[in-house]
């Protein structure tokens, strides 16, 4: 938002042309770091490493360390990606089908169908699944062009849940559930806490704060308890009850307490 210059010096002692230059509307420009931060899109810290590696860009230009800029009047890409003012954000869920992959590119000589295939044409394109869903993974996935939502979602840093409906071959032993919500090694790391509750002898939900790469199935692979069928039941406050393939906006309500979670 523009600003005006106040002074203390009294009017009557200036010049017509001081008087106008006074109440001249100045841009509200900030350093860059300082933008990307309170947009939620990074650390200040991490906003001057995005910069060095040439990957913001103001109206165009590469940007560089100390540069202001001021977000109602400049256009600000970080990573290709604009950023927009929150009332122009869309804000959708789809409960995935198992068969159809997370991917937002357009490319029809690929096998296999994906996420932007279901979406309306109107909207491909312009909104994007925050996080992924493997192939053999059904559930919900937000979808929304409002990156700093969706890197809230997505950043470890934040440790947002998500929980998931598991569906086991075999009977699960409540010792193999204990060593899940305690962690185990994958990557040479080993995973956060998870909260789990058992609803029969192969069937349980897990809660989690991280995102690694198809984390849960690898979890029950390494306490010897491959999976039958897993699918996302909530992303943050977002729980519903969707049909399959079911694709939909969110609700006021929805959108209000997702958005608070956050802290947006």
């Amino acid at each position: 938002m523009p600003r005006i210059r106040f002074t203390t010096r009294p009017l009557c002692t200036r010049s017509f042309s001081e008087v106008i230059e006074l109440y001249t509307l100045e841009p509200m420009e900030e350093r860059l770091q300082k933008i990307l931060s309170a947009q939620g899109i990074c650390s200040r810290r991490k906003a001057e490493e995005y910069i060095e590696a040439g990957l913001v860009k103001v109206n165009g230009e590469v940007a560089t360390i100390g540069q202001k800029a001021d977000p109602e009047v400049d256009k600000i890409e970080v990573d290709g990606k604009v950023l927009q003012d929150r009332q122009e954000m869309l804000y959708y869920l789809m409960n995935k089908p198992v068969g159809i992959i997370t991917s937002n590119v357009d490319n029809p000589d690929h096998p296999d169908r994906t996420v932007r295939d279901l979406l309306p044409k109107e909207l491909q394109g312009k909104i994007y699944p925050v996080g992924r869903l493997d192939k053999e993974t059904s559930g919900l996935l937000l979808f929304t062009n409002d990156g700093v939502l969706a890197y809230r979602l997505t950043h470890p840093s934040f440790d947002h849940e998500k929980e998931y409906l598991i569906e086991t071959t075999d009977p699960i032993t409540d010792g193999q559930l204990k060593k899940m919500q305690e962690g185990v090694m994958i990557d040479g790391e080993k995973t956060k806490p998870a909260v789990i509750k058992k609803i029969s002898d192969k069937k349980f939900t897990i809660a989690l704060t991280q995102g690694k790469n198809r984390q849960i199935r690898r979890m029950c692979q390494k306490v010897g308890a491959p999976l039958r069928f897993l699918e996302r039941t909530r992303v943050m406050t977002l729980h519903p009850q969707m049909k399959e393939g079911e694709f939909r906006v969110l609700t006021e309500a929805e959108k209000s307490a997702l958005l608070k979670s956050v802290n947006l």
